[in-house]
């Protein structure tokens, strides 16, 4: 009876037991962090309880994402993959908006460009049968899209206010001359944009080049052909070019109506800190 008992706790926790004995590899290599600690506390950086406490944020956020991947994943129903979209949008909508936080509306002007961005590249890669509609596709592709649309967006939002207030004269003088907001912050738009995109396209260039990709390199080592691993990275690089500079320009046009009044006029208050 006492057999049986074990026996049946193995095989109903054999996941739990799968996952400690993977975490041994894992577990060892918190000997860099302890190294990284120890260099810290010798030239006195005072920054030993930030990576302590990043380092066990990061197992921790990690572990319960790959439980909660591992129960989507078998439940391969599609409407997971939209709540699960919606959640990391919300999230990346927040984090962009605190990073362009003299933006009026920050968050929801980030999240909606966030959506636009990624949805409409999601939804080609889909009509085009790049990629097919399941979990355990659709939502680490969206994490990608997502998370690059994230940096892109809250990048030209804070560069956009910054690069008006800073010619603020220069645009007020074009809106007096009868220009409209768009026509009076054509410079800065294009400015804001060349420098939030710079980053993603400088990354396509030098790709393959410098260090292997992150899909490419999980491909790699997961026992993937490396024809199929540079298959996979020229399709992740080509979604991360089209949803940045959708999301990056999408967020422009939501951040006039924030600068200017229905008079053409800039909004004083936004550019004043």
């Amino acid at each position: 009876m006492d057999l049986e008992w074990v026996a049946a706790f193995f095989k109903n926790y054999e996941w739990l037991i799968m996952y400690l004995e993977g975490m041994v590899k894992p577990a060892a290599a918190l000997a860099v962090v302890l190294l990284a600690v120890a260099l810290s506390y010798s030239q006195k950086l005072s920054l030993e309880s930030d990576m302590i406490y990043s380092v066990t944020r990061s197992f921790l956020q990690l572990s319960v994402i790959g439980f909660v991947l591992q129960f989507i994943f078998n439940q391969e129903n599609a409407g997971w993959i939209v709540l699960a979209y919606l959640f990391m949008v919300s999230v990346a909508g927040y984090t962009a908006g605190q990073r362009a936080k003299h933006v009026p509306r920050g968050k929801y002007v980030a999240g909606v460009s966030i959506l636009a961005g990624t949805s409409i590249t999601m939804f080609l890669l889909v009509a085009l049968n790049v990629f097919p509609f399941t979990p355990r596709y659709m939502i680490p592709v969206t994490g990608m899209m997502v998370g690059n649309a994230m940096t892109v967006t809250g990048v030209t939002m804070k560069q956009l206010r910054d690069n008006i207030k800073m010619q603020q004269n220069l645009v007020e003088t074009a809106l007096a001359l009868g220009a409209t907001p768009r026509q009076a912050t054509l410079q800065q738009v294009k400015r804001a944009l060349v420098i939030s995109l710079s980053p993603v396209l400088d990354n396509c260039k030098t790709v393959g080049l410098i260090s292997l990709p992150g899909a490419m390199t999980g491909m790699i080592m997961g026992g993937a052909s490396p024809l199929e691993a540079i298959q996979l990275q020229i399709v992740v690089m080509n979604m991360m070019v089209g949803t940045a500079t959708v999301s990056s320009i999408t967020s422009t046009y939501l951040c006039w109506p924030s600068f200017f009044t229905k008079a053409y006029q800039l909004q004083t208050h936004v550019f004043s800190t």
